[in-house]
């Protein structure tokens, strides 16, 4: 099986709201269109960008539906379907599959510290309610609580489905850890885009992605090419612009859905409570971060 549509720049799928903060199909769907008008790979829905502790089932099969309504063979769908417990997971895998994506993900369960032998059965147990679908394991340790180890990666790999990591842990050894192993790896921090590339990552899964595309996509490139000395400068300068998303009062997907809205795309709303808004005097910090991506486009795409 080949695994070559993995490579490249996957955008983290943000939450899309209306005015009443509840899910808005017509948010998704025309999010869904500005990546495929970018160029992007493929997207990442349900995962961190999308809110997903704090949508129920039903909200969350509503984005991947529209999602798909639009993304089907243009882009490669990966949807996270994990939830705290198995049932509602397994319903997620399924709902997933029903709609033709090209693989689903999970992190660990989170809350109570499991023993691997039953994170093992979480991911697997997921996995069987879809079973024609690829899996990708999310290594998110400093959220989730635990992080992936050697054995346990083996043992998921008993698993024939199971073909990825989505690693978000900081160290780039973990990604070379992993792709030792035998299997496709996600880079996650989107501060070390071009260093997980070359410690072997087929692409990236990024939260930031979706402020500015246009400069990871010329980031991968770049590398692909061998222009490693040209890549890193611009990497340089998507940390510098993540650093001023960063530094608002609001969540930072408030202010990535903000730099969208001034950059022209669609109006995605705020983050859902308990995530915090944007406060007045965060506005200035979001028209700088536009300016600067847009500098940093101009200069490097």
């Amino acid at each position: 099986m080949s695994l070559e549509k993995y490579k490249g720049v996957f955008p983290a799928f943000y939450a899309c709201y209306d005015a009443e903060g509840n899910v808005s199909p017509e948010g998704v769907r025309a999010l869904t269109r500005y990546y495929i008008e970018k160029g992007v790979n493929g997207l990442y829905v349900g995962g961190s960008s999308g809110e997903c502790i704090y949508q129920s089932v039903e909200e969350r099969k509503i984005t991947l539906e529209n999602v798909m309504a639009e993304a089907k063979g243009k882009l490669v769908i990966i949807a996270h379907v994990a939830c705290n417990n198995t049932k509602d997971s397994q319903e997620l895998a399924a709902h997933a599959e029903s709609l033709g994506v090209d693989a689903i993900a999970s992190i660990p369960p989170i809350y109570f510290r499991l023993p691997d032998h039953a994170i093992a059965k979480y991911w697997n147990d997921i996995s069987a309610a879809a079973p024609n679908t690829d899996f990708v394991i999310y290594n998110i340790p400093q959220l989730a609580g635990v992080a992936l180890s050697i054995p346990l990666l083996k043992e998921m790999m008993k698993n024939p489905k199971v073909i990825g990591v989505k690693n978000s842990s900081m160290p780039v050894q973990d990604i070379q850890m992993w792709h030792d192993e035998g299997v496709i790896v996600f880079n996650g921090p989107d501060e070390q885009f071009i260093s997980g590339l070359a410690a072997g990552a087929c692409g990236g899964i990024g939260g930031t992605y979706g402020a500015m595309p246009e400069l990871f996509i010329k980031a991968y490139n770049l590398f692909q090419e061998g222009k490693v000395a040209e890549a890193m400068p611009l990497q340089n300068e998507i940390c510098r612009i993540i650093y001023k998303m960063c530094s608002t009062k609001g969540n930072m997907y408030g202010t990535i859905k903000a730099i969208i809205r001034l950059q022209g795309g669609p109006d995605l709303g705020g983050v859902r409570a308990p995530l915090a808004n944007l406060i007045p005097e965060d506005e200035a910090i979001v028209k700088e971060a536009v300016q600067m991506i847009a500098d940093a486009i101009a200069k490097y795409c």
